[in-house]
């Protein structure tokens, strides 16, 4: 099959869209946007989250033992885009606090996960992350941000 053929046909699977997160060594937070999340497992709480080879930010998480996960609210498209296409200083100006557990939660979000890395599995052209949830919280019943067929989408 060929690679745009494959795209087309996953972009036909709704989504919604979240900012991965983590802490450097010296506490400098780094983020992506995906749309490749799932949850595993309701006991232990398990979720996992694809990062393709080619991300700069790859070697962060795999130097890291804990990631975030923002859920975007629809009114954050700004914020998926500046997090999957800006290449440098994702955070800048944009409004964030450290989790309990220290890594870089995005204020606005819907909802947010503390995840803790149990597992790394390369597959592919991309690395796979399961983690346990080790918190997470509801913030608002604000709709989310949608992604179907390459393009952002609202909740009618």
């Amino acid at each position: 099959m060929r690679p745009e053929d494959f795209r087309k046909v996953c972009s036909r699977f709704a989504t919604g869209v979240a900012i991965l997160t983590v802490s450097d060594a010296t506490g400098f937070p780094h983020g992506l946007t995906v749309n490749s999340f799932t949850s595993v497992s309701v006991e232990p709480p398990l979720v996992l989250v694809c990062i393709g080879e080619a991300c700069e930010s790859l070697p962060h998480f795999e130097a890291a033992t804990h990631f975030g996960l923002s859920f975007l609210a629809e009114d954050q498209q700004d914020l998926s885009t500046r997090f999957a296409f800006v290449p440098e200083r994702r955070f800048d100006g944009v409004g964030w606090r450290p989790s309990a557990i220290g890594v870089p939660m995005i204020q606005g979000a819907i909802a947010s996960m503390e995840c803790q890395i149990e597992t790394r599995i390369k597959a592919g052209d991309h690395t796979i992350l399961i983690a346990e949830v080790m918190g997470a919280e509801l913030y608002s019943d604000a709709r989310p941000l949608l992604y179907f067929g390459s393009g952002y989408r609202r909740l009618a």
